[in-house]
């Protein structure tokens, strides 16, 4: 149950950030779901004494900060003024062929066997069919592919800091400190872009399901599948997600996919695969998360 649970709830912020961006500044969504995820996080790591063996570690949680929650979140959310959610998902579950790529410069040397490197070349073709196939068009739209490149990169930069730099630590405490140390980042240009006006049910309902639900929940089911199934079975939701956030898009918003964004979501997922397979990407993967 933990499982299918943890596969659509992070399947689905990609809808929710597209309905709330409709009446909201992304910086105001990012920072509401900061402020909800902190606000559920800190009081169970604080309880767990979590927080005391930081102090020697704040360099790397405060960066960890910036490219797991602070940038990602902000990306995502303009990104998504601009683009479909089905295609954010797909574009973000590139994620492992960029922590394949990146673990070199965060001195995690992990072989590049043959397999790796085939999987590599595929997901990259899958976005580039994606990209190709009439799915982005304007300025805009391709400004909104480079958003979800920027948070692509934080997602993988994110895992590699922790196995880099906090390995062996309670998970909860790194993970509630980053999100305060976002949460205070964040605060500043969130409260400048304000609406004048409350928004909608639909927005303030979106935000709440994005910090409770899709940030902090999912970090505690996270925790919970690793600890009674493992970190490789585990990952597996990695491959979940996308199509989660495709199905959404497509049935709910009614975006429009077609058969070339269907052909890229299937390579872009098995490059994905074939990329972090093995015992090397068992260690590397969502472990960290």
């Amino acid at each position: 149950m933990a499982f299918v649970a943890l596969g659509v709830i992070w399947g689905i912020p990609y809808f929710f950030i597209k309905l709330a961006v409709q009446e909201l500044s992304p910086l105001v969504v990012g920072f509401g779901r900061l402020v909800l995820a902190t606000a559920v996080l800190l009081p169970i790591a604080w309880r767990r004494g979590a927080l005391r063996p930081l102090g020697g570690h704040m360099g790397a949680i405060g960066a960890f900060a910036v490219v797991e929650f602070v940038i990602p979140f902000t990306a995502i959310s303009f990104g998504e003024r601009w683009i479909s959610s089905s295609v954010t998902g797909i574009l973000i579950a590139t994620v492992p062929l960029w922590i394949a790529v990146l673990s070199r410069w965060f001195g995690v040397h992990e072989q590049l066997s043959v397999w790796r490197l085939l999987g590599l070349a595929l997901g990259f073709i899958g976005v580039a069919t994606l990209l190709g196939f009439g799915t982005i068009s304007g300025f805009l739209g391709w400004a909104g592919v480079g958003c979800m490149l920027i948070a692509t990169l934080g997602y993988a930069a994110g895992p590699l800091i922790i196995q880099r730099h906090l390995g062996g630590l309670d998970s909860y405490g790194p993970l509630a400190m980053s999100l305060l140390i976002a949460t205070l980042l964040m605060a500043v240009p969130a409260l400048l872009a304000l609406p004048e006006h409350m928004p909608s049910a639909v927005a303030q309902g979106s935000i709440a399901i994005l910090g409770v639900i899709c940030t902090a929940l999912a970090m505690l089911l996270m925790f919970f599948l690793i600890g009674d199934a493992g970190a490789a079975r585990s990952s597996v939701i990695t491959y979940i997600n996308p199509a989660v956030a495709a199905l959404l898009g497509t049935m709910v918003l009614h975006e429009r996919l077609g058969l070339g964004g269907i052909a890229a979501f299937a390579l872009i997922l098995l490059g994905s695969w074939l990329a972090t397979r093995g015992k090397a990407a068992q260690r590397a993967g969502l472990k960290e998360l």
